[in-house]
């Protein structure tokens, strides 16, 4: 398992690459089920940010292969 850091690294890595190259993805950044704790002070460790990771990762992956004529902005 990554560390809590690493796991901040890759996070801040692949929404900045969101928000700068697929902006119209950043809406979907709030929304998802992962970055909505249930509980009242929720622990985030490495699990939970692995599992958040995983979730944007996929949301980038399946709108790149839904959208293959889309080039990112450069």
């Amino acid at each position: 398992m990554q560390s809590v850091k690493d796991l901040n690294a890759k996070i801040l890595e692949i929404t900045t690459l969101i928000q700068e190259k697929y902006p119209e993805l950043s809406k979907y950044l709030s929304e998802m089920p992962d970055t909505i704790p249930v509980e009242k002070n929720p622990e985030m460790d490495s699990e939970h940010l692995q599992k958040y990771y995983n979730s944007l990762d996929q949301l980038l992956k399946k709108y790149i292969l839904e959208h293959p004529k889309k080039k990112p902005l450069l």
